[in-house]
């Protein structure tokens, strides 16, 4: 018996507005085809918006695209948000303080915190040639 091919989607988006909804459309299905329960499809979805988001938003990329690929590993999802930007030090991104944001009209800036709390592993990898966000999923 031949060996089972592991499922690979790539996904190359350019950097306009609402394109992360083409990455939401592609995690559902990669979700459904793993036969994951509908509440982490769901957090599959929101965490791959903030990671897509946050690449358009601060990459400052030259190419002008991200890269996702979904890559099923057994019965984990691993997902890999990659731009070609000009890279960040994770260490100077700081937790927004709830009090000021509430009154601010700038909502944004939890993304990073909250793509930890709905994967079960995220790695940032960041250099001057662009940066990369490996999250996973177990089923």
């Amino acid at each position: 018996m031949s060996p089972k091919k592991t499922p690979k989607v790539e996904l190359t988006l350019p950097i306009i507005p609402d394109m992360e909804l083409a990455a939401i459309k592609t995690a559902e299905v990669v979700a459904k085809h793993m036969d994951l329960d509908e509440e982490k499809s769901a957090e599959i979805g929101m965490a791959l918006i903030e990671a897509t988001i946050n690449a358009f938003e601060h990459s400052e990329s030259d190419s002008g695209n991200v890269e996702i690929h979904f890559v099923i590993q057994g019965d984990t999802l691993v997902i890999k948000v990659t731009d070609k930007g000009r890279g960040f030090d994770q260490a100077n991104v700081k937790v927004p303080k709830i009090e000021e944001k509430l009154g601010s009209d700038h909502k944004r800036g939890w993304g990073l915190q909250l793509i930890q709390e709905l994967m079960d592993t995220v790695e940032f990898e960041s250099s001057p040639e662009g940066t990369t966000v490996t999250m996973t999923k177990k089923k």
